[in-house]
């Protein structure tokens, strides 16, 4: 996904047909497909006033442009090596990251969440959770302490977290950090002064990966 070139814009729970501004209301949802330059303030507006300003709306980029667009798998990784582990305090712990992400176009804020959300998703397994409630001293399962567990897999770099994926034995329940939520709202929050309020691609709340629960 980026903000450039070419790019189909597929609208969840509503669908429109656009036609040089002209939308009409379906029951079902469809793809447009269309040009950066063809996306003008009168279409988002006539697309406000049809869908409501609460639709949901995805966008994807077809793009002519050599390699993986705005920000890319080894990019996120690049940003989690910034966290700097000398530091006492674990919002210091982050800041060169969300620095150097502030940095970065908008759109790589919301990608960095979308790929932390799908490492996240891929370490909710039962049994990386069963690897966690091993280390437990009784038969409580905390979500949200084994989601800041995961978080710390993350935030370990991508030769750990890869690791970890492998061999879900290896977990250590012994580290945390959840900050690594806080890098995307925190750039975003630097770069445009406004609260970060995006649901990532993926839920990363603890058993929301169903099909690895089984």
């Amino acid at each position: 996904m980026s903000d450039f070139c070419t790019n189909s814009v597929s609208f969840v729970a509503k669908s429109f047909v656009w036609n040089r501004y002209n939308i009409y209301h379906l029951d079902m949802t469809t793809t447009l497909r269309l040009k950066i330059r063809d996306i003008t303030p009168q279409f988002l507006k006539e697309l406000e006033e049809t869908a409501g300003a609460a639709a949901q709306v995805e966008i994807k980029v077809n793009s002519d442009v050599p390699g993986e667009g705005l920000f890319s798998e080894e990019q996120f990784w690049q940003l989690i090596d910034l966290f700097d582990w000398t530091q006492p305090k674990r919002d210091d712990i982050i800041r060169p990251a969300v620095t150097a992400l502030a940095e970065m176009p908008v759109s790589a804020i919301y990608l960095f969440e979308d790929f932390l959300s799908e490492k996240l998703f891929s370490l909710d397994t039962k049994a990386h959770a069963e690897a966690y409630m091993h280390q437990q001293t009784d038969d409580y399962f905390s979500a949200d302490d084994f989601l800041y567990v995961r978080c710390a897999v993350v935030a370990e770099g991508a030769l750990y977290y890869k690791h970890i994926i492998a061999n879900p034995s290896a977990l250590s329940a012994d580290k945390d950090f959840e900050h690594i939520l806080s890098v995307a709202a925190e750039a975003y929050k630097q770069k445009t002064g406004r609260n970060f309020d995006y649901s990532p691609l993926y839920n990363y709340e603890s058993k929301s990966n169903l099909e690895k629960w089984q």
